[in-house]
């Protein structure tokens, strides 16, 4: 295509915010104050931003709680526990019960995952003395799993 023939393409029209918060939802799910975060970042105007997360979320396309669930689930198959898992759903923005809610409804059990996460770096039978329980136990702390769990994934028995 030479410099002087006209492009064949329409002028771009501008997005509206509605149509911009939808893309990035149809991405991955976002808690409101993460998307209107993201929307004022994009050059759209607080209170635009505000209004269309607000239509979006009566119109079912982001919801708080969905995106809660997803959170817990998507960390956890990450081998994050609960108390990470937690502390980041709180800096979403989430109200107390949306949190609570979307922890207590996740079926995985944190333990099996802090075991898994164990075995993946320390080989099937675990670790194999007192420095490598250590450090397995210092890799699932700052996972986020709680003590119960610490104990139970460092000194299990591969055979039970």
């Amino acid at each position: 295509m030479s410099e002087e023939s006209p492009s064949r393409r329409k002028p771009r029209t501008p997005q509206t915010p509605v149509q911009r918060a939808l893309g990035l939802l149809v991405r991955r799910e976002h808690s409101r104050k993460e998307l209107t975060r993201k929307l004022t970042a994009r050059g759209v105007d607080a209170d635009e931003a505000a209004t269309a997360v607000e239509r979006l979320a009566g119109e079912g396309w982001q919801d708080d709680a969905r995106f809660a669930e997803f959170l817990v689930r998507n960390r956890a198959s990450s081998g994050y526990g609960p108390l990470y898992v937690r502390a980041e759903l709180g800096t979403h923005g989430l109200s107390g019960e949306a949190v609570a809610a979307a922890m207590e409804g996740f079926e995985g059990d944190w333990t099996e995952i802090a075991r898994d996460l164990v075995r993946r770096r320390f080989g099937p039978s675990g670790p194999a003395d007192l420095a490598q329980r250590r450090k397995a136990a210092d890799l699932l702390a700052r996972r986020g799993f709680d003590g119960d769990a610490i104990r139970a994934a460092t000194r299990w028995d591969p055979d039970d």
